[in-house]
This record gives structure tokens, C-alpha cells and sequence, in this order.
């Protein structure tokens, strides 16, 4: 699935639309294959280039989808237009459906305790065929303990919110004990099980959800101004291209 690949400052994205993606998953689930699916933003993307263990196991992922309208943006100011913005809170939405109409196993770890209380609630209730595993929140002392759990209890799917890096470190770490999709899913537990808002439909059209959660939580101020350092990379690699002619 490598091939074709679109460099963003160092981060390979894939490049097809979203219903390729969802019938690549849909085959992945049917033949229990074994795949990690990574969702970068700006942010991440700037933490990649810093850190280069961080950035190989993006760039190893089975699927590297573009999370952030910053992603699209910058794929086409560099002269390599990607089809559209993929986020992963849509892709966590579509993974649970398949579960449920594939009647799987999943597992979520992560999040904090009420969180993860109420997406398992939320799957009990409205995705009634999936066999929901097992699940347990971010605080924990031994990760080993918790992914040797995940791996004795055989999900077919595995939902991972540890927020970034940490997600990514830990489906590498242990992904190949055993065959499944594996995701890190950030904050979507959060908005998917009701306990926040997502932006108004109309602000998704906009690509303006960033600057809804902005206003929702003030607190996002210093992450957000990844952005326009980000954007001002791109910038500067435009015209390093340019120049390479």
C-alpha cells in the first residue's frame, strides 16, 4: 500500500479517496489482516520531524490518512494535490459500523475513565452486534499487562486513544502479537460517546472544526499554533523545490 505515497515534510501520506479507504478496511476486516492506521495532522507532522523514531513508525504504518484540512492544504501548495481530507474520528465511526455489521470483537483503551465508561455504553447500546472485548481507560502502571490483556482476548478491531505519540508507540510496540486493525484515535472517544461536542456541520464543510475547538477549549491555544509554523514550512519547501528544478 506504500506505493505512491505523497511526502509532506517528511511524513508519507497515502492518497485515495475515502471510499477506497473504506473498502480497504472492509477487506482487512473480513481477512482479519493485520494493520495499523495512523491519522496526522499538522501537529503531528511537526513532531515527526523532530523526533526520527516517532516519524519511522508513521512512515512504517499500513495507512498514513490526512487528519487536518493544514495536510490538503499543504499537499497542493507543494505541488502534489492529494484527493481529500480522510479524518480519523470519521474513520473511527466507519471502523465500529463494520464491526457491527461484521459482527467482530473490539477492544478501546485510553481516555479518561468516565470517557471510555461512556463509549463502551454507547457501543453496548446503539452497535449491539459488536462483542466489545474488553476495554480500560489511560491510566494505567503496566502497559504490558494491558496489551498482553488485548492480545489473550483475540479483538478483531483495536481502538487505541493515548493521545500522541504515545498511541502510535504503543500499537507498534505491540501490534504484531496479533492479527488486527489497529488505530490510535487521539480525542474521538470524547466526541464520539456524546461528552463533547463536534463542530456543527457546517463548520466541517468550512474546514473551520479547528477553530470551533478553539473556542470550546481556549486551553488548545499553544497547540494550535502549530499551524502557522507548519504552514510556514511548507512555505519554505515550496521554494527549496522550486529552486531544485
Amino acid at each position: 500500500m506504500h506505493k505512491n505515497r505523497i511526502n509532506i515534510l517528511g511524513t508519507e501520506f497515502d492518497n485515495f479517496t475515502e471510499k477506497q479507504f473504506h473498502l480497504y478496511l472492509d477487506n482487512d476486516l473480513d481477512f482479519k489482516a493485520n494493520k495499523f492506521i495512523v491519522t496526522p495532522n499538522p501537529e503531528i507532522v511537526l513532531s515527526a520531524r523532530k523526533d526520527a523514531n516517532f516519524s519511522k513508525i508513521i512512515n512504517n504504518a499500513d495507512y498514513v490518512i490526512p487528519d487536518g484540512i493544514g495536510i490538503i492544504k499543504g499537499a497542493k501548495t507543494l505541488g502534489t494535490p492529494m484527493h481529500e481530507r480522510i479524518t480519523g474520528f470519521d474513520t473511527l465511526k466507519y471502523l465500529i459500523e463494520a464491526a457491527n455489521r461484521k459482527l467482530l470483537k473490539v477492544y478501546i483503551l485510553g481516555s479518561k475513565p468516565e470517557v471510555i465508561e461512556a463509549t463502551a455504553n454507547k457501543i453496548k447500546k446503539d452497535y449491539p452486534q459488536i462483542d466489545l472485548v474488553g476495554y480500560h481507560d489511560g491510566y494505567f502502571k503496566d502497559e504490558g499487562e494491558i496489551a498482553q490483556e488485548i492480545i489473550t482476548k483475540k479483538p478483531n478491531l483495536v481502538l487505541v486513544a493515548l493521545g500522541s505519540p504515545k498511541q502510535e508507540i504503543f500499537i507498534n510496540k505491540y501490534k504484531d502479537q496479533l492479527n488486527a486493525v489497529w488505530i490510535g484515535v487521539g480525542g474521538s472517544f470524547d466526541v464520539f460517546s456524546g461528552t463533547k461536542k463536534r463542530a456543527p456541520k457546517i463548520m466541517q464543510k468550512l474546514n473551520l472544526e479547528w477553530f470551533y475547538r478553539l473556542v470550546k477549549e481556549p486551553t488548545r491555544f499553544g497547540r494550535m499554533l502549530a499551524i502557522p509554523k507548519y504552514l510556514n514550512m511548507i512555505n519554505k519547501e515550496k521554494k527549496a523545490r522550486q529552486k531544485n528544478k
